[in-house]
């Protein structure tokens, strides 16, 4: 989770005992370091008291502390500012009674806490979750066995800050107190009793020598598509751009050993040690030397053009913390396009799909569609034969999750198992896919997809209030089984679609929220950089999700491995600069960028938020604002009348930044209501740009340049002219078409390239396009042609991974020469063309697949088959897959019997309206505060699809369980099994109130004057939870367990809550056979 603003005292153990010349504030804390670096708001390398408040503000272990008091106490220079180095002096403070920061640190324990303790009402150190520890050990255990072997500790040593220079061999076997060769997480606890560097006793240790580099083979996790997409975008551009003049293996001459256009070359690093360490940004000198903090190691060159904008080396940071995902080889990749694109000319997913007859198969009994023929002949090809059938329970279970995200109802798995006509199971397939809840859990498998979330996230964080408008659209096509290829259309074009009445309209309206939705650095300063990037974003989507391609790697240069030439990025990026993105927000003084949304017609009657501003409210309101934008007018003129100083009153800067934002919020608030009081049906979505330019709104005053300005001037400035100073460039205000930017440097416009498509995708003449429109419409029905390759393959596999756990092409949104062929090429394609030739319907193509033989294996293990295909790509079984995060709540909610099925109007963020995520000072009554989203599951019993997702902020029910990043195109969720998740599931107080609840439901079925009712309690629960009945040693073993309690009501409740909690936390509950 990257809420990271949290204090953890913890922490301060990992600098080593107090015997050691630094006091332990003194020593880097990574995650107190990067909590400064975060709340460091100017980027002047200190907190002033209002940036520490923040901190104190945000902080769960400091909450409620005297932010004034306690910045008093650590501010020794008294210069009303903290280094970092006073900062990290908090760990010293307790909460809500700081000590002198001079206090002395005791001493920490000599001997290390390896010896199992007795519990106690204080258990030690070494018991408890230490969130940092944890994430560190989770992080080094490279084959997520969830134990760290020598070699995986051996990398743990290297990277610590605080235990470099330990022996670690001896630290290990310290640590291992069952001698089992292995370290558990609670005995790796243990390290923060271990004296740094010298456990006692210990020899003198051995130096570690700075390279090699580290091992990756050993500790780094396999580069996830979505990584390597970033690396192509961000960082490989930059790489060529600044870097590989001189540290590049075609130069004849290489400065200071340091090569980086190779992957190994950039992990080795150079003469001053590595440049890279994958998932530590603090230890990889590459990091340093582009801050600029070592004018020793800063790089660029002033004479390459120093240094790099801050939100490239946020890029770089990231880049690192991702686990540096890089695809290149050790030979240079450097000008090697025409023999790259030569062989990837006849790369299968550039040739349409074609529809190959059902091949033969010598068991022909075994397969009950063509589905199962494609399946069983590459079986039978390879030797090898499908496992047997699942149970119809187990079966019933699998359907159940997969079509809805709920688990069956005892009254379900009853009709069902006693049901044993033929057809029993398509019954049950129809009556699911006819439920809401399809469309639920099927859209929010889209919104994966689509990167749906609530937020700009980036440099601002800004509520997007109506963005749920989107969610709900997705949700009713999936209901509606809306045609695909019309569900493409309208995402894509849907304002430029004919209409037969006002519901449409909006319909189709909201449906272009697709390209609005996703991340906007706001306060980009330089508003034709803020346009490429919108475009960008909108390709990077719309090419990744629709086509399975990284059109985006080729901004800055021809695509290195697909044959996308940059010009064609361009004639992309024309139709997109011709499209008006509407997405709201407000104006600030960190959002250059607010835009109008749409007003959905008022014959639709959408649904709009029962909020009411009465006329009195919008009177006062008005009154205010007019007030204050009277004021701050005449401040901000004050700054351009002779001898007014310029730059000597930063009392009146803050003030007219701090005015922007009232302004802009209430002018937000009262634009949001109409003349009635109620609220406007707004939306986020797109339409054209005028053919012709339109009159530009101006003050009536030509202001000094932005960038000329002295300090006072420059904010004047930035208030006055927020109209037309940051909105787009003239040029990109109409329908236009893209000049090339050479490396992608929006300051170096080469030719212009007209409008269009992707050459290696089109095999017919493409749609012609209007000069008076973008461009869109013609870009949906390039896509949706009978000869386009990609289109319906993509959509076909997104629906097989949805419902096999993995995808026919394993590399969902790649499906260029950097992804996977396909397990199965004839099944593929000739599913793809019966989706198109079946009128793109996903219920068709969803019952067809569940109906077959295949999705209806069982799990069971067979030694033959997984020596021949060990990931399961032939489907010789189905794969076991764990439930995702809201599969899992959701099914607890419903098992307690406390899951409200019915749909939420809006959000929880559409409830706040438009304003920061988070709450600020500076933003006064307004923002959505953090506990409303971190705590979200736990606060509301709706479906989860239905809880606030804010980029950044997504709330822990659904975090902890691998939810989708919402700032890329997700095709496939990680899956991980890690000790954070057995720990959200042991203390939780989400779980606990749902066991609470469940086991109450248990009790209340079967009452003590129920005869035999432990033993029906057990079943029902076990039915519950596993939509099975316990066998004989589990309903003995849950007697014994009852029969250790009292029996008093208050014992039983006790006892049933915690065997209820059990059956939440076994694996058997979270995942599906």
């Amino acid at each position: 989770m990257k809420r990271l603003f949290v204090f953890l005292p913890a922490l301060t153990i990992l600098s080593g005992p107090a015997a050691t010349a630094q006091s332990p504030s003194s020593r880097p804390v990574p995650a107190l370091d990067d909590a400064f670096t975060r709340v460091d708001a100017n980027k002047d390398g200190k907190l002033d008291a209002q940036e520490f408040a923040r901190f104190i503000e945000r902080s769960r272990s400091m909450k409620g502390a005297n932010a004034e008091e306690v910045f008093g106490k650590l501010d020794t220079h008294k210069d009303a500012g903290l280094t970092l180095e006073e900062f990290r002096k908090v760990t010293a403070i307790s909460r809500g009674s700081p000590a002198p920061p001079s206090a002395k640190p005791e001493p920490a324990p000599t001997k290390p806490e390896t010896e199992p303790t007795t519990p106690t009402k204080t258990p030690p150190p070494t018991s408890r979750p230490v969130p940092a520890l944890d994430e560190a050990f989770t992080r080094v255990d490279a084959n997520k066995d969830g134990k760290l072997d020598s070699q995986e500790f051996a990398r743990f040593i290297e990277r610590s800050r605080s235990m470099s220079g330990a022996n670690a061999a001896e630290v290990f076997g310290k640590l291992d107190t069952n001698k089992d060769g292995a370290l558990t997480v609670e005995e790796f606890r243990g390290v923060t009793g271990i004296t740094r560097g010298s456990p006692a006793p210990a020899p003198k240790p051995e130096p570690i020598p700075t390279k090699p580099a580290p091992t990756a083979s050993t500790v780094e996790k396999a580069p996830t598509a979505e990584g390597l997409t970033f690396f192509e975008k961000k960082i490989r551009p930059v790489l060529a751009d600044k870097c590989y003049k001189c540290h590049s293996s075609d130069e004849g001459k290489v400065k200071g050993g340091l090569v980086l256009d190779t992957r190994d070359g950039t992990r080795a690093g150079g003469d001053s040690g590595h440049a890279v360490v994958p998932g530590d940004v603090e230890a990889s000198l590459l990091i340093k030397a582009i801050r600029y903090h070592d004018k020793d190691l800063a790089m660029p060159p002033e004479k390459s053009g120093g240094k790099l904008a801050d939100d490239v080396i946020k890029d770089f940071e990231t880049w690192v913390q991702f686990g540096a995902p890089d695809p290149r080889t050790g030979e240079s990749k450097v000008a090697r396009k025409a023999d790259t694109w030569t062989t990837a000319m006849e790369w299968w997913a550039w040739q349409p799909p074609k529809k190959s007859p059902a091949p033969e198969v010598k068991d022909a009994a075994w397969p009950r569609n063509d589905m199962d023929r494609f399946l069983l002949s590459a079986l039978e090809a390879k030797g090898l034969k499908p496992v047997s059938d699942a149970d119809k329970l187990t079966l019933l279970r699998r359907v159940t999750f997969d079509l809805t995200g709920l688990p069956p109802t005892p009254q379900e798995v009853s009709a069902f198992f006693s049901d044993s006509s033929p057809d029993a199971f398509k019954k049950v397939v129809d009556r699911l896919l006819e439920s809401r809840q399809f469309g639920e859990k099927f859209g929010r498998h889209w919104l994966d997809v689509a990167r749906y979330a609530e937020s700009t996230g980036k440099d601002i964080n800004l509520a997007f209030p109506n963005a749920w408008r989107y969610r709900d659209y997705v949700i009713a096509a999936f209901n509606k089984d809306k045609p695909y290829d019309q569900f493409l259309r309208e995402q894509l074009a849907g304002d430029l679609l004919p209409a037969r009445d006002d519901k449409q309209r909006a319909e189709q309206l909201i449906a272009t929220g697709f390209l609005a939705i996703g991340t906007k650095s706001v306060n980009q300063a330089n508003a034709r950089q803020f346009a490429l990037d919108l475009a960008d974003e909108q390709i990077d989507t719309v090419s990744q999700s629709l086509l399975g391609v990284t059109a985006a790697c080729a901004r800055c240069h021809d695509h290195k491995f697909d044959p996308i030439p940059q010009s064609e990025y361009y004639s992309l990026a024309g139709i997109f600069l011709s499209t008006d993105t509407h997405y709201g927000t407000f104006f600030a003084a960190q959002n250059r960028s607010a835009t109008q949304l749409i007003e959905l017609p008022k014959g639709a009657g959408a649904p709009v938020l029962p909020r009411v501003l009465s006329v009195q409210e919008r009177q006062q309101k008005q009154a205010g604002l007019d007030k204050l934008i009277r004021e701050t007018d005449d401040l901000a003129n004050a700054t351009f009348k002779p001898k007014s100083g310029g730059d000597r009153n930063p009392r009146g800067q803050l003030l007219i930044l701090f005015r922007m934002n009232q302004i802009g919020l209430l002018e937000s608030e009262l634009g949001s209501f109409g003349p009635d009081g109620k609220m406007r049906p707004l939306a986020m979505g797109v339409t054209d740009q005028p053919a012709q330019l339109k009159e530009i709104r101006s003050r009536g005053r030509e202001t000094p340049r932005y960038e000329n300005s002295t300090p006072d001037q420059a904010i004047a400035s930035r208030y006055l002219e927020r109209d037309g100073r940051f909105a787009r460039p003239p040029e990109f205000r109409v329908v236009n078409e893209s000049p090339v930017f050479d490396r992608g440097d929006v300051n170096k416009p080469g030719e212009t390239v007209p409008r269009g498509f992707l050459s290696v995708l089109t095999h017919q003449p493409p749609p012609k396009l209007p000069a008076t429109s973008s461009g869109r419409r013609e870009l949906a029905e390039w896509m949706l042609s009978e000869s386009n390759p990609l289109t319906a393959r993509v959509m076909v596999n997104r629906v097989w991974l949805w419902l096999f756990g993995q995808g026919l092409v394993n590399t969902p949104d790649n499906f260029g020469t950097t992804g996977n062929k396909p397990a199965n090429q004839a099944l593929l394609d000739s599913l793809a063309v019966t989706f198109r030739e079946g009128r793109w319907s996903v219920k068709q193509l969803v019952r067809e697949i569940v109906l077959s033989r295949a999705y209806q294996l069982s799990s069971t293990y067979d030694e033959a088959n997984f020596a021949a295909d060990p990931e399961n790509t032939l489907v010789w079984r189905m794969s076991k897959r764990r439930l995702d995060a809201e599969a899992i709540r959701d099914a607890m909610l419903a098992i307690c019997g406390q899951l409200d099925l019915r749909p939420r109007l809006g959000s929880a963020i559409a409830e706040y309206g438009n304003g920061p995520i988070g709450q600020f000072k500076q933003y006064p009554d307004a923002g959505v505060p953090e506990d409303v989203l971190v705590e979200a599951g736990s606060l509301t019993a709706v479906r989860s699809v239905y809880l606030p997702i804010a980029r950044e902020l997504l709330p822990d029910a659904l975090a902890v369980f691998d939810f989708a990043e919402p700032g890329f195109v997700t095709g496939s969720r990680e899956t991980t099994n890690v000790p954070s998740q057995a720990l959200y599931m042991l203390n939780s107080p989400f779980i606990a109130n749902a066991a609470q609840k469940f086991a109450e439901r248990v009790i209340a079925t079967y009452p003590a004057s129920v005869s035999n009712h432990a033993a029906q309690r057990v079943q029902l629960a076990y039915g519950l939870v596993f939509s099975r009945a316990p066998s004989e040693a589990e309903q003995h073993a849950a007697s014994d367990f009852f029969a250790k309690f009292p029996s008093t009501n208050a014992a039983e409740t006790t006892a049933w809550t915690s065997f209820c909690r059990a059956l939440f936390a076994s694996a058997e509950f979270r995942f599906l056979n």
